[in-house]
């Protein structure tokens, strides 16, 4: 009789990929995004927590609902109870009509 010798398997290992980039890093760059997209506040404005990443608007979160009050900056879209957002088209718009 003929013994059969079974193959040696290899364990197999599951490999799942280390997250490399930061969130906002994902998050398409201003300048590509259409006008009909929305972009939240922590993209919009200058952040301590993220020195490195660029922002379309030159100052922080507080000025930036300062502007929301007094009426020189584009209303927001409310989502949710806790989401906000505005329209890019929106927000070039008022870039726009600073430069002009």
């Amino acid at each position: 009789m003929s013994q059969t010798t079974k193959a040696k398997q290899k364990p197999v290992s599951i490999v799942t990929p280390a997250i490399t980039q930061k969130p906002w890093a994902v998050i398409p760059s201003f300048d590509l995004m259409p006008d009909t997209a929305l972009i939240r506040e922590a993209q919009l404005v200058q952040s301590p927590k993220r020195p490195g990443v660029p922002a379309p608007l030159p100052f922080s979160g507080p000025t930036l609902w300062r502007k929301v009050a007094a009426g020189t900056f584009p209303r927001p879209l409310k989502l949710s109870t806790r989401v906000t957002a505005w329209r890019v088209g929106d927000v070039r718009g008022w870039l726009n009509a600073l430069t002009v």
